[in-house]
């Protein structure tokens, strides 16, 4: 299993960037996928979720109404669409993934997802 986060860069405060995460491992069921995101000096901090099965999406308060995240089944690809972006979204973007397993109901928590990806660096500028 290998998760490749890619899509980041710098970008003015306004605009949009375009997160991609593909499983480019063996196939294996998600019972969700997560972003989040750390700042220098800061927590891992909960994004967005997606239930991948049925495509019901979570979001942290700080990005709702301007972040989206979706899937591609057929791709096992999961996005996360960035507009309207602030300085305050700068960080290292993670992909991650929840098995059905060991899944415990808590989307917005790192310790649900068993698998990363890499990370892919967002630099949004004032």
């Amino acid at each position: 299993v290998q998760l490749q986060a890619s899509g980041g860069g710098l970008v003015q405060a306004g605009g949009f960037l375009r997160l991609s995460c593909a499983n480019s491992g063996r196939t294996f069921s998600s019972y969700y996928m997560g972003w989040f995101r750390q700042a220098p000096g800061k927590e891992r901090e909960f994004v967005a979720a997606i239930r991948w099965s049925s495509g019901s999406t979570f979001y942290a308060d700080s990005v709702k109404g301007r972040f989206t995240i979706s899937r591609d089944n057929a791709k096992n690809t999961m996005y996360l669409q960035m507009n309207s972006l602030k300085s305050e979204d700068t960080g290292v973007y993670y992909c991650a993934s929840a098995p059905r397993d060991s899944y415990s109901g808590s989307y917005y928590n790192p310790d649900e997802y068993n698998y990363w990806g890499q990370g892919t660096q967002v630099t949004v500028s004032s």
